[in-house]
């Protein structure tokens, strides 16, 4: 069959193209029925059209695009067979387009396209960056996939990835495009994209101009995150971000407007290249004039009286005029003591608050606070969900929402604390929803929560005492004793009460072994909250010599604890008491090191723990504070044995132990600025004695420095206190003549904190601090501001089965006379320590 072409490169109309083809000849198609004369268009009826060579495109619509259809009466050669080509060609989808006659039968004509399509894309390779960056980009570039190859794809690849590094601080990113033929399919190309982000510029200078107000140096200090580069800014000059430099320009306008200039707003701004790592901004501000409140009334309120209302407000007229007040008093305020959480805290769940300027006149905006109370709510039923281990009783009894009290945003607050304070549960999953029946003024609270592992394995190899010691820990953390024989609820043991078991061992063979268990109840009988508590413990080392062999060297502690204790309401229920009967025995043979070497001791002990826990989160709290006051004591048996202590052997002196200890530990956490924590603590020990002819007790002694982990010193009796920066139990006071730990100590601890990631799996923060302390003899020689210093960074890593982990490198910068390197040591490692570090 004889294709006839009719229009390749047809742009204007068909007779002046044909025109061309004056001196061509007519063809015939091939059955011979009839001539089409090229250069005397006649009238055709479209008899069909087919369309060849296509593979991705759909033949329907490129028929409506080349807008010929069966049918259609038209002139050939003529405008509409033009057309048609000029159309195809305008999509950009093809590298040739070809029109052609495939046969003529009267006045029936058919065509038929041959197109030939442009390549797509079937893959991109990424070329020139890391594996990170890679995976970063690469999403967004495999949205490429399939489309036609042309330089608008090329602008298209361009745009995208310089805009992704454009906002990570790489202005100056290169991006070259070549295409691979790919062999697995002729239509197709292979597009790789190398990048080259060069260097991160940093802001070399910032103009501002339009301001007079405020000087230039504070609309700069508005924007933290934005710093020029000055030489003395070692960590304050960070790199350039477009994110941050977005968020900048909105906190200094906020800014302005919350100092009155409510009209304030960044007229224009652009970014300069200043050099290849370096570039300026120029800026212009509208500040407009300064604002102040006038008359503020309320509207709406029938609970509340207005003066009450305007106590909470805290806004007087003449204040200067600023949104971000205004806003935080009537419901934002993070202490909650604004207008809306007076309502919300009464049970008016659908409370709304509308402030209206009603009148502007000269620098005065008066205010019409509107209110709409709505009706009080009662809460109906509580709703949990997620909870598939823990057993409904757990997280019942700890909420603040009951069934028929009146709903309560504070109670709300609190019952999310005390639901994350459990520890089975992950503490960013936590999601409570008021469900509001409108019909009888009820609400449903829906509380959602997302288990997460909570046991716990301590499994460590380390090095203490000249050899190697191995630990293997057990503690599970929602044990339920009551289904112990219960075999359909191993998994792989008992869970669902909350119940607390933990069981550990640390040995190096003969020559160290330390075993403890403990077992606590939060919920004495399920229906108060009692804490009951039991714990025993046995420790032995010695120089590894049989019982029979006279050098036999040797300490045994073991002991036993009982708990009680409960949640108080006054001053409020943060509050609680705890109680405890200790009873430990020493058994020293040929013991150097404590104020006798042979015999027995005992020690019988009650302690009171009064205590205050706000903390908001129990591995990364960001607010809140946690204090606790212990007061540890036995008997004064010196003063009614009849026994003159001033004759009696050492040994004997000390076969009841007597002393009274005193303990305070503070710690406080606060937001700095977005998610920046600091924390801040001091703590504080004194061990005291009754009778001066017998002094102070041997064992239960304070031991300060190194990582805090109790290890040998555990079955000696101390109590270990860390200090970064120094070796374990090196600060001691000068001249002192025992190991066995100082009667006095305190410590100070400033650490800021920024968390790397708090999902369910790990919550990872790093830390930089700085603390000191140190340790006396007596009160005469005590001085708070005397303190071995140190400071470092470090970082903390909490996996739901090992517990909390730390590493940290401290620099000590006090020297401790007598000791080994001066005591000092850079870095600690710690494992499974408890959270607050009491």
């Amino acid at each position: 069959m004889k294709k006839l072409l009719l229009a390749l490169i047809l742009i204007s109309g068909s007779l002046t193209s044909f025109s061309q083809l004056r001196n061509s000849r007519s063809f015939q198609n091939q059955q011979g029925d009839d001539e089409i004369d090229y250069l005397s268009p006649k009238e055709y009826v479209i008899g069909g059209i087919k369309m060849n060579g296509l593979k991705n495109l759909d033949e329907s619509i490129l028929l409506t695009i080349s807008r010929l259809s069966v049918g259609d009466r038209i002139l050939v050669p003529g405008d509409a067979t033009s057309a048609a080509v000029k159309n195809l060609w305008d999509q950009q989808l093809f590298e040739d387009v070809e029109l052609a006659i495939s046969k003529v039968s009267g006045d029936t004509v058919y065509f038929e396209f041959n197109l030939k399509e442009i390549p797509r894309v079937s893959k991109v390779n990424i070329l020139g960056l890391s594996k990170s960056e890679t995976t970063d980009i690469k999403e967004k570039l495999d949205k490429q996939k399939s489309k036609v190859v042309n330089e608008n794809l090329n602008k298209t690849i361009t745009e995208i990835v310089k805009k992704h590094f454009f906002e990570k601080g790489f202005l100056n990113t290169e991006v070259n495009i070549t295409y691979a033929a790919d062999t697995t399919d002729a239509n197709s190309k292979i597009v790789n994209v190398k990048v080259d982000k060069n260097s991160k510029v940093k802001v070399h200078a910032i103009h501002i101009e339009g301001n007079k107000e405020f000087t230039t140096a504070r609309l700069k200090k508005f924007m933290k995150k934005t710093k020029e580069q000055k030489w003395y800014k070692l960590f304050g000059s960070g790199k350039f971000t477009n994110e941050k430099y977005e968020g900048d320009k909105e906190k200094m306008v906020a800014k302005m407007r919350d100092k009155g200039y409510r009209e304030a707003e960044i007229v224009f701004d652009t970014i300069r290249k200043y050099s290849d790592k370096s570039i300026e901004i120029d800026m212009k501000v509208h500040e407009g004039p300064k604002y102040y409140f006038g008359n503020i009334t309320f509207v709406g309120n029938a609970k509340y009286p207005t003066t009450l209302l305007n106590q909470i407000l805290r806004i007087e007229k003449g204040d200067v005029f600023s949104e971000e007040k205004l806003e935080k008093t009537l419901r934002s305020s993070p202490s909650s003591d604004d207008v809306s959480s007076l309502y919300l805290n009464d049970g008016y769940l659908t409370f709304n608050v509308d402030p209206v300027q009603t009148r502007i006149y000269k620098d005065t905006i008066d205010l019409e606070i509107r209110i709409f109370e709505g009706p009080q709510y009662t809460i109906n039923k509580i709703i949990l969900k997620g909870n598939e281990l823990t057993n409904d009783k757990v997280v019942l009894r700890e909420l603040r929402t009951k069934p028929g009290q009146k709903f309560s945003k504070d109670a709300l607050i609190r019952s999310q604390r005390q639901i994350t304070q459990l520890g089975n549960f992950d503490e960013q999953k936590v999601d409570i929803k008021p469900i509001p029946n409108p019909n009888d003024g009820t609400v449903d609270i829906q509380y959602t929560v997302a288990e997460k592992p909570s046991d716990q394995i301590e499994l460590s190899g380390g090095f203490g005492g000249g050899r190697v010691i191995g630990t293997l820990g057990l503690t599970f953390n929602n044990f339920s004793a009551r289904n112990l024989f219960n075999l359909k609820a191993y998994k792989p043991l008992p869970k669902g009460d909350g119940q607390k078991l933990s069981i550990r061992g640390q040995t190096n063979g003969k020559y160290y072994q330390s075993y403890s268990f403990s077992f606590s109840e939060p919920w004495l009988g399920g229906k108060k909250p009692i804490y009951l508590g039991v714990s025993a413990f046995t420790s032995l080392q010695s120089n590894g010599l049989s019982n029979s062999n006279i050098n036999q060297q040797k300490i045994r502690l073991n002991g036993v604890t009982f708990s009680l204790g409960k949640q108080l309401k006054w001053p409020d229920d943060y509050f609680r008491i705890d109680y405890s009967a200790n009873l430990q025995q020493f058994r020293l043979k040929n013991y150097v090191g404590y104020l006798f070497e042979n015999g027995d001791s005992y020690d019988l002990s009650l302690s009171q723990v009064f205590s205050r826990n706000s903390v908001d989160a129990p591995i990364y709290p960001t607010s809140g504070s946690h204090l606790r006051f212990t007061v540890q004591a036995t008997l004064p048996y010196s003063e009614f044995n009849g026994k003159n202590y001033n004759n009696l052997p050492t040994s004997e002196k000390y076969k009841f132990s007597e002393y009274h200890k005193w303990k305070f530990d503070s710690q406080f956490y606060q937001k700095i600025y977005g998610k920046l924590i600091l924390k801040a603590q001091a703590q504080f020990g004194f061990i005291g004695f009754y009778n001066k002819a017998v002094g102070p007790a041997p064992f239960g002694r304070f031991k300060l420095g190194g990582d805090g982990m109790q290890g040998f010193d555990f079955l000696q009796g101390s109590e270990i206190i860390g200090l970064r920066g120094y070796a374990n139990n090196a600060v001691v006071p000068e001249g002192a003549k025992t190991t066995a730990g100082s009667p006095i100590y305190n410590k100070y601890v400033m650490e800021v904190r920024y968390p790397i990631t708090l999902s369910e799996s790990a919550q990872i923060y790093g830390l930089v601090f700085a603390e000191g302390g140190n340790t006396w003899n007596k009160f005469s020689e005590f001085n708070p501001f005397n303190i071995k210093r140190s400071v470092g960074v470090g970082a903390r890593i909490f996996l739901p089965i090992f517990g909390l982990l730390g590493i940290d490198y401290g620099y000590g910068f006090d020297r401790i006379p007598g000791q080994a390197d001066g005591g000092k040591q850079a870095f600690t490692f710690s494992i499974a320590q408890q959270m607050g570090g009491f």
